[in-house]
């Protein structure tokens, strides 16, 4: 029982997911209340219908009290959490006790998150907004829902079963030797080679990765690249499982490659097969590259309840081609400033069933954005200033002064022949009159409507340039299908003899083996360096055809449970302002640490850590960055000049060991992980 849905404030359906049950819930509820010889309703009515009293509910509470509703819980134990955004009410629910409320906000900021790399700066006009999730094409409506569906589903998924999303770190595979020559090909040979080609279209090619499942073999950017973020790099292994979702359920790895990938640790050792032969390799018999197009898409919606009257639902929609790039917006930071949802061109080309070759772009228009977030900047800081007291402060008037005429270039550059440009100039024009214009009303509070306008035109032009079929969307093109081909071939030629070696790995990429003599009553942990976005943790798979060390069956399901648990628990203490926790849970000891070291990884004095309210963005990497954005930044206030790394880790231990020799134990591990010469992370 569980539904996620996004409202306009007029409680117009802008996006919906259910799960099956939550589905099949509303139509037993609303068919039966039709009335003799009437058809059922349509489901996205029945939706509306359903939530109709609650949006209203919440948008009175807003408009009378300046306050609104955050969470509830039903009779019957349904939970409720709501947030608004803008002019977006989001509303995830829960009924079968699987999600508290915690995860529900934690779903909508990640939904939240998921929209932005979709949509850019669009979505800082909610008008605009509602255009773009709701589009009037009944088609496209249900080929942007099936695909917002899609990626929650996809997350919902991961977060249930992959450590690094548990966690939102990033994982890499540990193998150093083969790490190191990845990123070399991909900077020497892969990269050179495209960002030099004809066929580039003017795109350039800044950062290059490679996916084994969720884990990341290789990653490479260009010098000239901005850093990319861990929320960023997070949401996009999510668009990547979204379009080739992993098989999780393979078959079980033999005990020779079980052997070769964890037997004794470092010590262990993989011996590829021989290279195929030019005469091999132009055979009938050579492997056949895969073509993007046959991967299979998930299906989520079960035919046999669909509802003929919902027209989403019976629409035949058609693949969009694999070789058309996918837009998406991220995180830029340049030495001119931090730039948030800048388009790119994502490129997501399988080499295998479960590896993946990712390329992110740099398209020829991406100033263009730059400019319209400097000046979306500008006026959101000057009407913030007129809001409080009435008139700008001296920096907000200076910036507007400032930027008057780069406005003028800008919209002369634009050219003034499409509406949507007339109309930014028009408003433009009308604000200068009212601002700068002798005897004009100057800078004041009446100012402030024009503010929102001008934010909104902007906003528009950034949606025509980078969305619509028209203006500079219209002139951008991609990297040809045959370069592509290329990238993927060259890429596949490299890791033809380790692709089942990759695999394994993926499935044993670090074990417990290794710790357990140096570790004795350790069970499980979970190492992270919040700096870097990067996780260590011993491979916990369990599925029906694969194992871990902890076996199979409710054992080994119990303690994954467990860790699942404890990572709820740690954050609800870090969120209260607890660096460390202690838990005795029955025949198992969790422990947690949260700790601050400098560059030369000398531990730092531990501090006070801010306390959240509960309504507050949940704590992770993915959604909002907390580790970044709020608890380095309020512990190195402080410590000026000097780089402050931050890193987590959690173990389970055998409660029979003493509890002095448990924390001795988390003390060197914490030590010994990061390592270089034990799992560099290169």
């Amino acid at each position: 029982m569980k539904c996620l849905l996004i409202a306009s404030e007029s409680a117009e359906v802008l996006f919906y997911w259910t799960d099956l049950e939550f589905q099949q819930n509303i139509q037993d509820q609303y068919g039966a209340s039709q009335e003799e010889g009437q058809g059922l309703p349509a489901f996205e009515d029945s939706i509306s219908t359903l939530f109709a009293p609650i949006i209203i509910s919440c948008s009175t509470m807003v408009d009378r009290h300046s306050d609104g509703y955050t969470s509830f819980t039903t009779e019957n134990n349904h939970i409720y959490v709501l947030h608004q955004f803008d002019e977006c009410l989001y509303i995830a629910v829960n009924g079968d006790g699987e999600e508290k409320e915690d995860d529900l906000r934690r779903k909508i900021y990640v939904m939240k998150k998921m929209i932005e790399v979709q949509f850019g700066m669009v979505t800082l006009s909610g008008n605009l907004l509602r255009r773009e999730l709701r589009p009037q094409d009944t088609e496209q409506r249900a080929r942007l829902w099936k695909h917002l569906q899609g990626l929650l589903e996809t997350y919902s998924q991961l977060r249930e079963n992959d450590q690094s999303f548990l966690v939102e770190a990033v994982e890499r595979l540990i193998h150093p030797t083969l790490c190191e020559q990845c990123i070399e090909f991909l900077e020497r040979r892969l990269v050179q080679q495209l960002n030099t080609s004809v066929e580039r279209a003017g795109e350039e090619v800044l950062h290059a990765f490679i996916l084994v499942h969720t884990k990341l073999l290789a990653f490479y950017s260009s010098r000239n690249a901005s850093t990319l973020t861990t929320s960023d790099l997070l949401a996009l292994i999510i668009i990547a499982q979204n379009m080739y979702p992993s098989d999780v359920d393979l078959d079980d790895p033999s005990p020779e490659d079980v052997e070769s990938t964890s037997g004794s640790g470092p010590e262990s050792f993989y011996t590829p097969e021989p290279s195929p032969t030019e005469r091999d390799s132009s055979s009938s018999a050579s492997p056949e590259p895969p073509v993007r197009g046959s991967t299979p898409v998930f299906e989520f919606v079960d035919p046999d309840i669909q509802m003929a009257e919902d027209s989403l639902h019976t629409l035949e929609i058609s693949p969009p081609d694999p070789s058309t790039p996918r837009r998406v917006f991220l995180e830029v930071s340049l030495r001119e400033g931090l730039y948030p949802m800048m388009p790119h061109s994502m490129y997501c080309l399988p080499l295998w069933p479960g590896i993946t070759l990712v390329l992110l772009t740099k398209i020829s228009t991406s100033r263009v954005a730059m400019s319209v977030y400097t000046f979306l900047e500008a006026f959101d800081k000057l009407e913030k200033h007129l809001k409080d007291g009435g008139s700008p402060a001296a920096r907000g008037h200076l910036t507007i002064h400032d930027i008057r005429s780069k406005l003028d270039k800008f919209i002369k550059a634009l050219g003034p022949s499409d509406i949507q440009f007339a109309q930014l100039q028009n408003v433009w024009t009308e604000f200068k009159n009212r601002a700068f214009a002798r005897g004009g009303p100057g800078f004041n509070r009446d100012l402030i409507p024009w503010c929102k306008n001008m934010k909104t035109q902007l906003c528009g032009i950034y949606r025509q340039c980078f969305f619509t079929d028209s203006g500079l969307a219209n002139t951008h093109r991609c990297l040809s299908r045959s370069l592509q081909e290329r990238a993927q071939t060259m890429v596949q030629e490299k890791l033809m003899d380790w692709k089942d070696f990759l695999l394994v790995k993926c499935k044993r990429n670090i074990t417990m083996v290794s710790y357990l003599e140096d570790f004795p009553g350790l069970i499980h942990f979970i190492c992270v360096d919040r700096s870097s976005g990067q996780m260590i943790a011993p491979s916990l798979c369990i599925t029906e055809r694969a194992t871990s060390e902890l076996g199979k069956g409710p054992v080994a399901q119990y303690i994954k449970s467990k860790v699942w648990s404890l990572v709820s628990t740690t954050r609800r203490y870090l969120q209260k302002g607890y660096s460390t926790v202690t838990l005795r849970d029955g025949d198992f000891f969790f422990c947690y640490f949260l700790w601050f070291e400098n560059e030369t990884g000398y531990k730092l004095e531990a501090g006070d850590i801010p306390v959240l309210p509960d309504d507050s963005p949940p704590i992770g990497m993915l959604a909002w960055d907390y580790y970044s954005r709020k608890l380095l930044r309020y512990y190195s206030k402080n410590r000026q000049g000097e780089a402050v790394k931050c890193y987590e880790l959690l173990t389970v231990h055998l409660g029979v060991i003493p509890t002095e020799i448990i924390l001795q134990h988390c003390r060197q591990l914490a030590s010994k992980l990061w390592e270089p010469s034990r799992n560099p992370l290169l």
